[in-house]
């Protein structure tokens, strides 16, 4: 890396420092902006991905979207362009030189803001490209992020110019390498867009049951297209992609409140204990209860989600 991104990466270090003085993610001041802290490498964390934009300026993290692992470093950044359920891992930390990171949440809303002022053709019939994606980091788009950081330092400025400055963000990561992925969840009509709608309503009813028939034509595809764009965006089948949404959500419960598995389990759409059991193992590595316990003794989880 340059000795200008390297400067970058270390005024960011020293912001998130300031203003995430223990482990944890970390609300800001800006609306969107979260910093993150981990001095230690802790167990994966379940969750589901916003659409952001992921920066990392010490340590690095995997993140996996079904089989397919992402590594990404202070040399990259990460962008998850719609809601996705991931598994993440912090790969590397240590009290001395501890993990940090940022993450920016955006809306597909904020993309065609800015997409709306491109003098440029935007095709609607591009290639589906997959949901999350890394991509080597530049010193314009770091020095944009820095200057949206600095704002933290004058608070009234914020409601003015971290507008404007996102707006200049998302303009960079759109001019980068995979622009074309992220502009596409904003143009009504496209493959991404009308898949996007589909994982919507997944997220709004992960607990009832559904018809591929009735996903593709709320898609406008036919089976068989609505199948192929979704797992090249999402890297699963729906059915896969429910069941992830259900066994977290079922996880968090269980967490949360005094109710046992089978009970939870017909909550989150299971009509049978056992087979919620089993896929529930198959995810976490332990039958729920033995996961509860473990994670209640030693529950110490951060991620950028």
């Amino acid at each position: 890396m340059s000795e200008a991104i390297n400067k970058q990466q270390e005024e960011l270090a020293r912001f998130i420092e300031r203003y995430a003085k223990q482990d944890g993610i970390h609300a800001t001041a800006i609306p969107a902006l979260f910093f993150n802290r981990q001095a230690v490498i802790a167990g994966p964390v379940y969750g589901v991905f916003k659409p952001a934009l992921c920066i990392i300026v010490q340590g690095a993290k995997d993140v996996w979207l079904a089989q397919k692992r992402f590594r990404y470093s202070p040399a990259d950044y990460l962008v998850a362009s719609m809601n996705v359920p991931v598994i993440a891992q912090v790969a590397e930390a240590t009290p001395v030189c501890p993990y940090l990171s940022l993450k920016l949440e955006f809306t597909p809303k904020q993309i065609l803001d800015v997409l709306s002022n491109l003098e440029i053709p935007i095709a609607i019939k591009k290639p589906s490209g997959q949901a999350i994606f890394v991509n080597q980091i530049e010193a314009p788009l770091l020095e944009a992020v820095l200057r949206l950081v600095r704002l933290l330092e004058a608070p009234e400025d914020i409601p003015i110019l971290a507008p404007l400055i996102i707006k200049e963000i998302l303009y960079r990561i759109l001019q980068g390498k995979h622009g074309e992925t992220l502009e596409q969840i904003a143009i009504e009509g496209s493959y991404t867009y009308r898949i996007r709608s589909v994982i919507e309503r997944l997220m709004e009813r992960y607990d009832q049951p559904f018809r591929i028939e009735d996903l593709a034509e709320m898609a406008n595809m036919s089976i068989s297209s609505f199948h192929r764009h979704f797992k090249e965006i999402t890297a699963m089948s729906p059915l896969q992609f429910q069941k992830q949404l259900r066994l977290q959500e079922a996880r968090r419960l269980l967490l949360s409140e005094a109710a046992d598995a089978a009970e939870i389990a017909f909550r989150v759409g299971y009509e049978s204990p056992s087979q919620f059991s089993r896929e529930y193992s198959r995810m976490f590595h332990l039958p729920p209860k033995e996961d509860i316990k473990r994670m209640k003794a030693s529950y110490n989880e951060t991620a950028d989600m």
